[in-house]
């Protein structure tokens, strides 16, 4: 238990120093959870401890578990890479490119060159953005009325491209549509596909796009630095149920449950003797999907919801189904290979096939990349490998 009392005192000191309110990581092997600790309170004015079986709202880390989804349907025949995604969901017939704005405001648009496919969506090359990172998208999403994430599937054939699929990489909310994908072949609910196929039996129990009442007391809340710097709780809508497939964000869970997905993926799609994807399938999730396209860091427009953030800077990055890849080894002991991803609330994950070795940081404060918080995650991935 070394390594999880070396976690549990690298958490204690970033909440002792204000990194974060508090926190929760975990860390596990092919076969067995290696470490699990938390430290300090769900909510920094003062309500429960941190444990390590706390809620958190997992943002984009939701991707990967709706990537994992439409992979299984893929698995079934039921959903296919490269056929156009508008022959399963029709509002992707004529999606159009943005090409600026005009100069009464409204946008510039042009058919998009090449059909969208489902391939496009799991590796974030269909075209969509966040305003969060393309800025030049907010405008014209208010000039056509449209939200960030589509509201219904007339958003959703509106929602413009900012470049011909294919063309490009570009983060955005793919994983939406895609979770559209998965409802219409599945003849479910997002929701309760999930919940049926994937969470259930991974055993995430605690994991779902609704919290219900009896698991609020072991909700985190997220939070944000006043002018002071202090962090304070703020409202943030996650777990309160999803009234359109929300494939890119939504879910929430604890990191003991992640940590099971995570498990999963180092293990090839089986665990405890139960197979959920096929060993080639997940190695094609850890394998590069995008071919010579290059994948950027990601440059904020809004720093009050995100800091620019590149994972490996100076170092070639590509994208498999569902995660980045490094293309070198990482500085903190990470092999070549490895997959990793996180969500706008400060909540990351790394995958380590070649070493057999997974963990996850849980924080619950923005803005996206939080330099203490990286630093913390990069504490836990270094004392890891050391271990």
């Amino acid at each position: 238990m070394i390594l999880e009392t070396t976690i549990a005192g690298l958490l204690r000191q970033a909440v002792e120093a204000g990194v974060a309110a508090g926190a929760v990581a975990a860390v596990v092997s092919r076969d067995d959870t290696l470490a699990l600790a938390a430290a300090g309170r769900q909510d920094g004015d003062g309500s429960a401890a941190m444990a390590p079986d706390t809620v958190f709202a997992l943002a984009s880390l939701t991707k990967p578990v709706v990537t994992l989804a439409a992979l299984q349907l893929v698995e079934q025949q039921r959903l296919a890479l490269d056929s156009p995604a508008a022959e399963f969901l029709g509002a992707l017939t004529e999606p159009m490119v943005l090409e600026g704005m005009a100069p009464d405001g409204t946008p510039r648009l042009r058919p998009a060159k090449t059909p969208i496919t489902l391939r496009h969506l799991l590796t974030h090359t269909a075209g969509y953005g966040y305003p969060e990172w393309s800025p030049g998208l907010a405008p014209a999403l208010a000039a056509l009325g449209l939200r960030r994430v589509p509201g219904n599937f007339d958003q959703v054939a509106r929602t413009p491209l900012l470049f011909d699929p294919g063309s490009r990489w570009n983060y955005g909310i793919s994983l939406d549509i895609a979770g559209l994908l998965v409802e219409a072949a599945s003849r479910q609910s997002l929701e309760r596909y999930l919940r049926e196929h994937v969470l259930l039996p991974l055993g995430m129990e605690s994991t779902g796009f609704t919290v219900p009442p009896a698991v609020h007391a072991r909700q985190a809340r997220v939070h944000r630095r006043d002018a002071s710097g202090a962090l304070k709780a703020i409202d943030w809508p996650a777990g309160q149920g999803q009234g359109f497939a929300g494939g890119g964000g939504g879910l929430c869970g604890s990191a003991p449950d992640y940590a099971r997905l995570l498990r999963l993926l180092l293990s090839g799609g089986a665990i405890d003797g139960m197979r959920l994807l096929h060993e080639e399938t997940v190695a094609a999730m850890g394998s590069n999907q995008v071919g010579e396209l290059a994948v950027p860091g990601l440059v904020s427009g809004m720093p009050d919801l995100s800091c620019d953030a590149d994972f490996f800077p100076g170092m070639e990055k590509k994208w498999g189904f569902g995660f980045l890849l490094n293309t070198e080894p990482g500085p903190n002991g990470r092999s070549a290979g490895s997959l990793c991803w996180g969500g706008i609330t400060n909540v990351y994950c790394w995958v380590d096939p070649t070493a057999g070795l997974a963990g996850c940081l849980f924080a619950q404060q923005l803005p996206f990349a939080d330099p203490g918080i990286l630093s913390l995650f990069s504490g836990v991935e270094k004392a890891t490998y050391a271990a």
